[in-house]
C-alpha cells in the first residue's frame, strides 16, 4: 500500500516523501514585494517536505491581492528570491513558486491601481488593504485584447521563477482569484470568447497554463484548483463538467501535476482523478471542517488514488511536520492571530519536536 513516506518521481525531481507543503499567504515580504532573509529561513526550516509550494507570488503589479506579498516581475524580485531557493536546496529541499494573480480580489489602496477581472462584478466580502479589511471594489472588466497579456504574465513570472532558482511553478487557479474568476459563472459575465459556454470559461486557464508550459516546460508546471469552492463569492455552474473539460484540455500538456482542494463532493473529485492521466496532489479537509487535515485524511486520499498530499496549516507551527507524521508525534496548533501579523514571532519561532530527555 502506498505510504506518505514513499518517494515519488515528479518530472525531473525525486521527492523523498509524498508530503507537500501547500501554499499559504504569510505577508512577510519587504517593501516593493521583495523576498527577505526571514523568508529564506522559514522555507528552509520546512525543507523536509517532499515538495514546498511557496506563498502566492504576484506576476505583475495589478495582480497583487494583499499588502506584504512578494512579486516575481522585476529583476529585483528575482534577486531577492535567490537566497530563499538556495536555502531550501542547501537543506535538501525542493520548491515551486505559486504564481497568483488576484484579479478582482485587490484594492487600489494596496496597488495604486484599479483591480481587473473578467467582468465589472466585485468580490463578495472585505479585502485586505494597508489600513485593514475594507469592502471589495468594483473591478475594471478586461478588454478582450488585454486578456492574452494577463495569461502571458503567468509565463513571464515562471521564467523569472526558474531564473531565481525555483524548481517549478504552480499557477493559482483556485480560491476565487483571477483564473477562478474566469471559470466562474457569476464573476464572469462575458459574451466574447472568454465567457458563456464551458469551453469559453476554461479558455483563460488553458491559455495561461499553455503559455507557462511553453516558457518553462510541462515538467515544471502545475496548477491548483478548487472545484465548487465558492471563495470570494465565486459560483460555478456545471462544476463537474467544467473541470472535466478543463482537465481534458490540460491533459496533453504533460504537466507536473494538478493540485485539487477538497472543495466539492468525493464523487466529483474521484471522477477528476480518473480523468487526469498525470500526478494528482490532493489537499484534503478534515471531516470536522476547522481542524487541519491529519494522517488519516492523507492515507484515505492516497488509497483513493492521489499521488501526493498537501498540508497547509499543519506546516505553520510544525516545521518538522514530516517527522511528526512519520513517528505519530503530536501536531502543534498554530495561533491564527499571528498568521498575517508580520515579524518573526510565530513565523520562525515554532520549534521542532523536542523528545523527552
Amino acid at each position: 500500500m502506498t505510504s506518505l513516506f514513499d518517494n515519488y518521481r515528479l518530472g525531473d525531481l525525486t521527492l523523498p516523501n509524498r508530503v507537500v507543503m501547500a501554499p499559504m499567504t504569510r505577508v512577510r515580504a519587504a517593501t516593493g514585494g521583495l523576498a527577505t532573509p526571514a523568508m529564506a529561513t522559514y522555507y528552509a526550516q520546512r525543507a523536509t517536505a517532499g515538495l514546498i509550494v511557496s506563498e502566492g507570488v504576484q506576476p505583475n503589479a495589478v495582480g497583487q491581492s494583499n499588502p506584504g506579498t512578494p512579486g516575481l516581475y522585476t529583476d529585483e524580485h528575482v534577486g531577492s528570491w535567490r537566497p530563499v531557493t538556495a536555502a531550501v536546496h542547501a537543506n535538501g529541499g525542493r520548491i515551486f513558486a505559486q504564481i497568483m494573480h488576484g484579479g478582482r480580489v485587490s484594492h487600489p489602496d494596496t496597488t495604486g491601481l484599479q483591480p481587473v477581472g473578467p467582468s465589472a462584478v466585485p468580490a463578495v466580502g472585505d479585502v485586505f488593504a494597508p489600513t485593514g479589511r475594507i469592502p471589495a471594489p468594483v473591478p475594471r472588466a478586461l478588454d478582450t485584447a488585454e486578456i492574452p497579456a494577463h495569461a502571458e504574465s503567468y509565463a513571464d513570472a515562471a521564467r523569472r521563477a526558474v531564473d531565481a532558482g525555483f524548481d517549478g511553478v504552480e499557477l493559482h487557479g483556485a480560491n476565487g482569484y483571477l483564473i477562478s474568476q474566469f471559470l466562474s459563472s457569476n464573476a464572469n459575465l462575458r459574451t466574447d470568447r472568454y465567457g458563456g459556454s464551458l469551453r469559453n470559461r476554461i479558455r483563460f486557464a488553458v491559455e495561461a497554463v499553455s503559455a507557462t508550459v511553453a516558457a518553462v516546460g510541462g515538467s515544471r508546471t502545475g496548477i491548483r484548483l478548487s472545484p465548487g469552492g465558492g471563495f470570494w463569492g465565486v459560483e460555478e455552474t456545471e462544476t463537474p463538467a467544467l473541470y472535466a473539460a478543463l482537465l481534458d484540455e490540460l491533459a496533453g500538456l504533460d504537466l507536473a501535476y494538478i493540485h485539487l482542494e477538497a472543495t466539492t463532493d468525493d464523487e466529483t473529485l474521484l471522477d477528476l482523478r480518473r480523468a487526469w492521466p498525470g500526478t494528482l496532489v490532493m489537499n484534503p479537509v478534515h471531516p470536522s471542517g476547522p481542524k487541519p487535515a491529519g494522517p488519516a485524511d492523507a492515507e484515505r486520499w492516497l488509497g483513493l488514488g492521489a499521488d501526493l498530499i498537501s498540508f497547509g496549516r499543519a506546516f505553520l507551527a510544525n516545521p518538522d511536520l514530516v517527522e511528526r507524521l512519520r513517528n505519530a508525534l503530536p501536531i502543534t496548533p498554530a495561533d491564527e492571530n499571528t498568521y498575517f501579523q508580520g515579524g518573526d514571532r510565530d513565523y520562525l519561532t515554532y520549534p521542532a519536536y523536542r523528545y523527552p530527555a
